[in-house]
Order: structure tokens, then sequence, then C-alpha cells
């Protein structure tokens, strides 16, 4: 008997297919794709409008002097606006009488009728002295020298709040910087 092993001797051809198909199959695992992440959204940026300078200098000086109405500054400079006050007149006279708002009742940083007058709040006291400076009829045709005459008429309260108000800034007419207007 003849034992036949010409299939030993020849390489088969089917299981080198399977290897080459197994191989294809394969080589979509093990090859890590890796995806281009797309960039992060940028977020978007507004222009805001730059700080008001009387703002930042008020701000300044009450934190120098540690004063508890410092967040107040633009509420200050806000009601100055509206009745038509020098901005450093009310943080000035804040400071005369009760240190920035260290020592005061009843809501009057101000001293506000002998410290008498009660307030709501410190900014609705700041809203109501504002508005009797600037538009009360007793103050409203006056300068700030005038008004701080008929507020305290003592001997030297006025030099003590116009050097205050020198000390806040020198410059009275201290004015954000506007946009340039196109040239026609």
């Amino acid at each position: 008997m003849q034992v036949d092993y010409s299939w030993f001797k020849k390489p088969a051809v089917v299981p080198k297919l399977l290897a080459v198909a197994a191989g294809l199959i394969a080589l979509p695992l093990t090859i890590r794709t890796e995806r281009v992440a797309p960039p992060p959204p940028q977020p978007v940026k507004f222009s805001q409008p730059a700080p008001d300078p009387r703002t930042v200098r008020l701000t300044k000086f009450f934190t120098r002097l540690h004063c508890p109405v410092t967040p107040l500054a633009s509420d200050f400079i806000r009601a100055a606006d509206e009745n038509h006050l020098d901005w450093r007149l009310l943080p000035s006279i804040s400071i005369i009488e009760s240190g920035g708002g260290k020592a005061y009742k009843n809501n009057n940083i101000f001293g506000w009728n002998n410290g008498d007058q009660l307030f709501p709040s410190v900014r609705a006291g700041i809203e109501e002295v504002a508005y009797r400076l600037g538009r009360g009829p007793l103050y409203r045709h006056r300068d700030s020298v005038a008004k701080l005459r008929l507020y305290n008429p003592n001997d030297g309260y006025v030099n003590m709040v116009l050097d205050v108000m020198n000390r806040i800034s020198p410059v009275v007419n201290l004015k954000p910087a506007s946009k340039a207007e196109p040239r026609a």
C-alpha cells in the first residue's frame, strides 16, 4: 500500500487565502484612526464700553481710605450726573460727615438734617441728597461753594469739603474717552 503525501509537500492555497482574508478583516480593527477634533468654540466677545474714569478714580480713593461705601462709587457718579452736580461733591461730603460710611446712623452718610434724617438705604440717601442739592429750590441755582455754605454754615466746612474734592481729583471734567467719529 502506498500512502500519498503529496498534499503535504505542496502548500495549500486555501489556508493562504484564509490567512490573507483574516488579515484584511482584522486590519481595520487594529489600525487606530484618530479624528481631528474641531477647534473649541470661541467665546463671543462683546465690546464693553470703557469704564468711566470718574468711577475708577473714586473707587481707588475710597479704597485707599478703607471706606465702606466703595462699592457705591458708580451710584455717586450716576446721582451727580442725574442732578447736575460736580461728581466729587457727594463723595466729599460723605468723607467729612461719616468717614465715607464708617460712622453714621439712619443710613445717612451725609449728616443730612444733622444726621437725624432716616433713609431706607445708603443708596436711597445718595439719591435723595443728590436730588435736593441739585434740584431742590434752596440749592438748585447755586454753584458747589454756595451749596456747601448753605449745607453747613460752620467756618472751615467749605474748605474741608473742597480739599477732599481736590484729593479725589483736581480735574472736574474727567470724562470717559468717546469713540472717534468717522471723518467725512
